[in-house]
């Protein structure tokens, strides 16, 4: 690996910010591995021993990441699929890491944020609308004044496959939503949300099981009436949703 052209590097009190997605590496350990062609982003490396994994295949419509310390780790998939790609900001922090898998669209900016050795995972195939947030974190510390102890430490989100986040819906800390479902506009997840149903309200509660969903639009794409899934070609996640008395 070699490091990028230095007019394709800018510094801000000597913290490497890198504008055009390439390889890299530095002496403090930051890497990124690609091998696609070149694409404007803004990667800021505050700390050490980060890495940037991007597939080749990868269309980045926007990317800004903010390494904020030491050991993080992002990983992007293929996220091609439908002329559409990735756009977000997304925020590292120590010890922390952002997987992202194939085929992830959005359609505006999406907020993603896991700190303090937190971990994010967001499976193939997921829709994110807009104006979305994906946190582990409240990004502020709240302590109990008679113990002093924080109270609102991370914790790991793990989205599923096939997961259609409505516009302004929110995933936050400790949530996780199985394959195949989708999650109402505005809703907010902090527990657990199982395959094939629709959840809503805040904070999210299924509200419809045993539910399958495809990308095609209802106006944008032939045919324009879509009564049955016959209208629609099928993909692999049309399953029941599964029995649980957490639900």
């Amino acid at each position: 690996m070699v490091a990028l052209p230095i007019n394709l590097i800018s510094t801000t009190n000597r913290m490497p910010i890198i504008r055009s997605l390439g390889p890299y590496n530095d002496s403090k350990g930051n890497v990124i591995i690609f091998d696609g062609p070149a694409v404007d982003v803004t990667i800021n490396f505050k700390g050490s021993n980060n890495v940037l994994k991007v597939n080749s295949a990868a269309r980045i419509n926007f990317l800004e990441v903010a390494f904020d310390s030491d050991n993080g780790a992002l990983e992007i998939g293929s996220c091609n699929i439908m002329k559409k790609g990735l756009l977000a900001h997304i925020r590292v922090g120590l010890d922390s890491s952002v997987k992202i898998g194939n085929n992830v669209t959005c359609t505006s900016r999406c907020m993603i944020s896991a700190v303090e050795r937190s971990h994010i995972t967001i499976g193939d195939e997921c829709m994110i609308s807009s104006s979305n947030e994906i946190k582990t974190d409240d990004s502020h510390p709240i302590f109990d004044v008679t113990t002093g102890k924080r109270i609102n430490m991370p914790r790991d989100i793990a989205m599923g496959s096939h997961v259609w986040l409505a516009r302004r819906a929110v995933v936050l800390g400790g949530a996780t939503i199985g394959d195949g479902s989708v999650i109402g506009y505005g809703a907010i997840v902090k527990g657990r949300i199982p395959n094939n149903c629709i959840a809503a309200g805040v904070p999210a509660r299924v509200v419809k099981r045993n539910i399958a969903w495809e990308r095609p639009h209802l106006s944008l794409v032939k045919p324009h009436y879509k009564p049955d899934a016959s209208f629609v070609e099928k993909s692999d996640y049309w399953n029941l949703t599964e029995d649980s008395d957490d639900f």
